[in-house]
């Protein structure tokens, strides 16, 4: 039997495949809204925003994983990396035997984006205008985008954030939070993690933490509700002087000191709080720690 003639054969079946140990070449035509899901257990992603209305895939398929596919539609595609073997992208005892992926891709810059990692390291570059969720055990995620709506659920892995977000909700366990330019509605929590925002004017923020410091910094948007609730971190709030709202805040064993008003010290035990109306009194700010230190201080 002579092997040649199967030569063409087998290149054929690779065409829109990448398999396991090779360099991945994939691209699939899309809509400029595609909606791009994308999973790896371990290795790194990242995904550039393009104007080109196409979605490509490079790297590198990490030995023991299957042949990588581009599945769905224009409109609706999906690139997940899976262990040989094992029915689940969750399926453990097959994926500790995989290698780490590489995936560098390109999707048009409005596309929404859905994307799933276990220890990977996560970048998303330059998205104008789609939606974005992440879902993330360890690997460091990094964001820089416009994006109407953000949802990021990490474990000990931290997320930084660039660009704008209009709508954010970023958890942690144990990782930071960075996220300089927040829109007008925003939920934070971490655990332990470090918090540090600004944004606004919000109309909507609030903000949770156990053991995690918080600098967070920002307006009000009229009738607007802010709401910190810390239980041994720290926290620091900085407002503009030209504020309006309810602020009250209170520490029960912590140090208070505000720039907008006098805290108050009961007759008897720890702690002080502060109720004052700022401006013309619309909207609301509420902060709060058990043991941790709260500063309310007055931008300049």
């Amino acid at each position: 039997m002579k092997v040649t003639r199967y030569v063409p054969l087998l290149l054929c079946l690779c065409v829109g495949q990448a398999l396991a140990g090779t360099p991945i070449q994939l691209s699939h035509d899309a809509t400029p809204t595609v909606h791009v899901s994308v999973s790896n257990i371990a290795g790194t992603v990242t995904v550039t925003a393009w104007d080109r209305n196409e979605v490509q895939v490079g790297g590198q398929l990490g030995e023991g994983a299957k042949p990588l596919t581009i599945t769905g539609s224009s409109n609706n595609l999906a690139i997940k990396v899976e262990p040989q073997g094992g029915s689940s992208w969750f399926s453990w005892s097959s994926g500790n035997r995989m290698a780490p992926t590489t995936l560098e891709l390109h999707v048009p810059k409005s596309a929404s984006l859905d994307v799933g990692v276990v220890s990977a390291p996560l970048v998303i570059d330059g998205i104008d205008g789609g939606n974005i969720e992440v879902n993330t055990v360890s690997g460091r995620t990094r964001i820089n985008a416009r994006t109407p709506a953000l949802k990021v659920e990490s474990v000990s892995g931290g997320i930084e954030l660039a660009g704008h977000a209009e709508q954010a909700d970023l958890q942690t366990v144990s990782g930071d939070i960075l996220a300089p330019v927040l829109g007008s509605d925003v939920k934070l929590q971490t655990i332990s993690g470090r918090i540090q925002a600004n944004g606004g004017p919000w109309k909507k923020l609030t903000l949770s933490t156990v053991s995690g410091d918080v600098q967070l910094t920002g307006a009000l948007a009229a009738d607007g509700k802010l709401g910190i609730d810390s239980m041994s971190g720290d926290v620091q709030l900085q407002l503009p002087a030209a504020t309006s709202g309810s602020l009250h805040a209170s520490s029960f064993s912590g140090d208070l000191r505000s720039d907008f008003g006098t805290p108050q010290k009961p007759e008897h035990g720890p702690g002080s709080s502060l109720d004052t109306t700022l401006g013309n009194g619309r909207g609301t700010i509420n902060v709060e720690t058990f043991s941790g230190d709260l500063r309310v201080r007055k931008l300049n």
